[in-house]
Parts: structure tokens; sequence; C-alpha cells
């Protein structure tokens, strides 16, 4: 006579199914605010991701060709410091 007791849930069981139930109302309410048109997808958000990596690589680039041309250049006659020709003598030194 075998008896088929139901096991107890264990602590990772529960967490799964809380984590489910969270996802599934945060789902529900995201359609509800924004309407079932406008839920973002998980490949949206990749692509937007992919988007945001190639501006800021772009933007990269653009700063790095900047300073090579800045540096290329050298300094120019206006960027060095003016001296006025007269030093000034610190107060009680001779």
């Amino acid at each position: 006579m075998a008896t088929d007791l139901p096991q107890p849930m264990n602590f990772a069981a529960v967490s799964r199914v809380l984590v489910s139930v969270a996802a599934e109302v945060a789902t529900g309410v995201q359609r509800a605010v924004v309407g079932p048109d406008n839920v973002r997808t998980a490949r949206e958000n990749a692509w937007d991701a992919i988007q945001a990596d190639r501006a800021r690589e772009a933007a990269r680039a653009e700063t790095a060709r900047a300073v090579a041309a800045l540096v290329a250049a050298g300094p120019t006659a206006d960027s060095r410091p003016r001296r006025s020709g007269t030093r000034k003598r610190l107060a009680g030194t001779h």
C-alpha cells in the first residue's frame, strides 16, 4: 500500500511562484497603463540598447578625432601664456 503524500513546497519553488506572479502583475499593470499595443518587448529593448551603444561609440570616435586634430595642430601663438616683461617683487624680498 503506497500512499502518495503531497510534498511540501521548498524555498526555491515558492520563490519561482512569487517571481512569476509578480511578473504577471507587472505586465498587467503595464498593459493597463500604456495600452496593449504600446507594451515594450525584449526585442525592442535590445534594439534600443544597441542603438544607444552605437551612438556612444560614434560620440567617442568623434571626440578622439577632435583631440587628435588638436594634438596634430600643436600649440599656436595664441595659446601660449603671455608675459608682461616686468616682474613684480614679492613683499619682503630683495
